[in-house]
């Protein structure tokens, strides 16, 4: 018998707040407001879409079609992201599979261009997102990728996920087969998980030159419950 949860109720879907921390903004995708800007971001970089279940994108139309198309659903909700040191929208990524009743949602379409990856503000925005998912009162944060991209699976586990397994032969994308790696966040580490993003993010943990002190993966790896056995 599973343990009872007797204060425990269904969390709200997102929202569409705009989720603001020091290095980052998230605003609800808009083809208007973000696809044009996004698309410049993204050009010449078509391998951001190689995991990806859609792109590359070969004209801004095209991207800007898709945009509206998927802007606005309630699964999967999208997120248009905004590196606040540069002052650019930069990439995008959207919570799915988003199931209240049983407290779980997970984090993915996550679409950096170049100039946001291994940014603060790239790693800001992932801990707006999740500290938005617990602090609604989600149970499990889930974040799954093809068991073939090593930087997604490095990614996890940096911010925290918990390896969980493969499913092999989960789907097939793009004509290809994908076995899916699974990681997860469940409430119960998100303190601890919260303070290692905190100190992480702090201005003084970093120096003159905007280069780390100390890393963020040092600080999750105590809060993690098991690692990827591929890395």
């Amino acid at each position: 018998m599973g343990t009872p949860l007797p204060e425990w109720s269904p969390p709200p879907a997102p929202d569409g707040q705009v989720l603001r921390g020091t290095y980052a903004e998230l605003a609800p995708l808009s083809a208007e407001a973000h696809a044009a800007l996004l698309f410049r971001a993204y050009a010449g970089h078509d391998a951001v879409w190689d995991y990806m279940p859609v792109g590359p994108f070969s004209s801004a139309s095209q991207y800007h079609r898709w945009v509206r198309d998927n802007a606005g659903q309630a699964d999967p909700f999208f997120y248009a992201i905004r590196n606040l040191e540069s002052d650019q929208w930069e990439g995008a990524a959207s919570y799915l599979r988003i199931a209240p009743q049983a407290g779980s949602i997970e984090v993915g379409y996550i679409a950096y261009a170049p100039a946001l990856q291994r940014t603060r503000a790239a790693t800001e925005a992932m801990y707006l997102m999740m500290k938005w998912a617990f602090e609604a009162g989600y149970r499990r944060y889930e974040w799954k990728c093809d068991s073939l991209n090593a930087p997604s699976r490095r990614a996890a586990q940096r911010l925290g996920f918990s390896f969980e397994g493969v499913f092999r032969q989960a789907t097939v994308v793009k004509g290809r087969n994908r076995d899916t790696a699974w990681f997860a966040v469940i409430d119960a580490e998100w303190p601890a998980l919260k303070e290692a993003f905190e100190a992480w993010l702090a201005p003084s943990n970093f120096d003159e030159n905007g280069q780390q002190i100390e890393r963020l993966g040092d600080l999750t790896r105590l809060v993690r419950v098991s690692s990827d056995p591929s890395l």
